[in-house]
């Protein structure tokens, strides 16, 4: 039983782990951490986060090299490529 306890107990730290990680990956560290997570939701076709996370580069961290390219990542992917499309009147 003790066994048991220790391996839930190992479950529910690494579990912890992963949330903390996950969590300062969009806590905003930093201006390259931001880009990289943005450059990441990209790749996994998740615009409206990465056009979100763009933005907040934009805002934050003005005049940086960071910011510069969040603007050009926002021109390149367009601001309603995955919005659904209206309906016909």
């Amino acid at each position: 039983m003790k066994r048991r306890r220790k391996i839930g107990v190992a479950r529910a730290l690494v579990a912890g782990a992963i949330v903390l990680v996950a969590l300062s990956g969009c806590s905003g560290g930093g201006a390259e951490q931001l880009l990289e997570t943005a450059r990441f939701e990209e790749l996994q076709r998740n615009l409206p986060h990465a056009r979100k996370l763009y933005q907040q580069i934009l805002e934050r961290y003005a005049g940086t090299p960071q910011a510069e390219e969040a603007r050009a990542r926002l021109a390149a992917i367009g601001a309603s490529e995955d919005a659904p499309a209206a309906s016909g009147s």
